[in-house]
């Protein structure tokens, strides 16, 4: 057996943006985008409340895809040659767009990962201990 995805049947594939991908206000600037122009991704304390709102609010995934999810962010944490800022760079084919222009060069990419890697292992602490304490085999 395989971990599937929350949205299609197929092998759910534990990439970042899970975590970034909720701060894309393409086609959902009115709304979404005057919610988080106030925010500067920059400064700790609007970070938190970003993190826990939109980040972690994702209430499409189970206990286990949070588990996996967290995991490979964990991998990617200790690698240092990974390309944080990549999740946040934007193609001009993409339809994809960032609140304010802070998100486009964040002066800390690691560190605004790392922030959300500490805040799940609180915010979704009972759901990480139910999901290792079961055989992955079975998922």
């Amino acid at each position: 057996m395989m971990l599937r995805g929350p949205f299609l049947d197929e092998r759910f594939e534990p990439d970042l943006m899970w975590f970034v991908g909720v701060f894309n206000v393409y086609d959902r600037e009115e709304i979404l985008g005057a919610k988080l122009e106030v925010y500067d991704p920059n400064k700790w304390s609007d970070q938190v409340e970003l993190i826990r709102k939109y980040s972690l609010n994702l209430g499409y995934l189970t206990y286990r895809h949070k588990l996996v999810l967290l995991e490979s962010l964990a991998d990617k944490l200790n690698d240092n040659s990974y390309d944080f800022q990549g999740l946040f760079d934007t193609d001009e084919d993409e339809a994809a767009s960032w609140p304010r222009g802070e998100w486009y060069e964040l002066e800390n990419p690691r560190g605004f990962l790392e922030h959300v890697y500490k805040l799940a292992l609180e915010v979704w602490k009972d759901e990480l201990v139910k999901a290792a304490s079961e055989d992955r085999s079975t998922w």
